[in-house]
């Protein structure tokens, strides 16, 4: 009985910990995201790149509302492929 106990405040342990990393990744995704966005923007991305710039925009969006939701992991692709779509913006140019 002590040993089941002991495993199960592991796991619980174990899964907070997990989620821990997920919420700060996430954090970190997002803000990078938002300054190659900026950088996007910066450039003249809204004409010169036009798609990028609005699917950048729109992940964005869409990881903001995953992260507020306290899903960390798909907060944390959505703000990676957003990122991605501002470098490709970037590229264009």
């Amino acid at each position: 009985m002590k040993k089941m106990r002991s495993v199960l405040v592991i796991l619980v342990l174990f899964s907070f910990l997990l989620s821990g990393c997920y919420y700060f990744a996430a954090k970190k995704e997002i803000k990078n995201a938002e300054k190659s966005i900026a950088e996007l923007k910066a450039a003249g991305g809204e004409k010169l790149a036009p798609y990028e710039y609005c699917s950048a925009e729109a992940f964005l969006s869409g990881a903001k509302t995953e992260f507020s939701q306290n899903d960390f992991k798909p907060a944390k692709e959505l703000a990676s492929r957003s990122k991605s779509a501002a470098e490709a913006g970037l590229a264009k140019k």
